[in-house]
């Protein structure tokens, strides 16, 4: 996951911060002294979803910043427990909860943690989770930087196979190479020139489908990377990673990706 904020230096996600969400004036109003976005955007099929989001860091927080301004009811949780998350949840009406509980009866469900995190999740975190949930995983493999050596990812395993292997779930990849701050200052209304693209990977097609549409209603188009398999296009170091850019540079820069992992993203 990458970070970056208007208001300090570039840093990897894993740091906690509130911040205030910037954006088009058009788009916001002052409500308690925070800058609020608001949309009249419809939620994906019109309708409102429950949201569970395990992770609060950069992109967990401005995702549940984002999801709970279109309407839906989002769960947060963190390794930290809930009452670390008072203030995010007074700025967003989010419900702090535990890991445990954050997928209850959850639609969708967003895993936002370090990779070497996954698998420590609890046990069956997703039993209670509703028939048919789509779970989007946000994670990247930073060997050096963070989550050390994984066996199965150096010998060709991508990321989110590795995740569904721990998890026993299939994930719908997005939001990986997106830098945090993005979620909040790029949205824009469908059909405009320009709108930024987000590649998605995943083997599920209705869930794939829930969570372009949620992207959609979130303010970006998707590009549709294909299975898991392929989803190596979109990892660390590729040209889709941390790209802003619409529909058409993001296929290319899909297109022209290559599967061999610079010495960079190696341990």
């Amino acid at each position: 996951m990458i970070s970056r904020g208007r208001w300090w230096a570039q840093a990897p996600c894993h740091a906690d911060r509130r911040q205030r969400a910037p954006g088009p004036p058009e788009y916001f109003t002052r409500s308690g002294g925070w800058l609020r976005y608001e949309t009249s955007e419809p939620t994906p099929e019109g309708r409102v979803m429950k949201i569970g989001i395990i992770g609060a860091g950069n992109i967990g927080g401005n995702l549940t910043r984002r999801l709970t301004t279109l309407g839906h009811d989002v769960s947060v949780a963190n390794s930290r427990g809930p009452q670390t998350l008072t203030d995010l949840a007074a700025e967003t009406g989010a419900t702090p909860v535990t890991v445990e509980e954050a997928a209850r009866g959850a639609q969708v469900v967003v895993v936002t943690i370090p990779l070497k995190a996954v698998p420590n999740l609890p046990s069956g975190f997703l039993d209670s989770a509703a028939e048919g949930v789509a779970v989007i995983d946000t994670g990247n493999y930073y060997p050096q930087q963070r989550d050390g050596k994984i066996a199965e990812i150096e010998d060709g395993l991508t990321e989110s196979r590795w995740t569904e292997q721990q998890i026993g779930h299939p994930v719908i990849k997005a939001f990986n190479g997106t830098y945090a701050q993005d979620i909040l200052d790029k949205p824009q209304p469908k059909g405009t020139p320009g709108r930024v693209a987000l590649p998605v990977s995943g083997d599920d097609e209705d869930a794939k489908k829930v969570v372009r549409d949620l992207i959609d209603a979130i303010g970006f188009d998707t590009v549709d990377t294909g299975g898991q398999d392929e989803s190596w296009r979109q990892q660390p170091g590729t040209p889709v990673y941390g790209l802003a850019s619409d529909t058409d540079a993001v296929r290319k820069a899909l297109d022209s990706a290559s599967r061999e992992r610079t010495a960079e993203w190696l341990a």
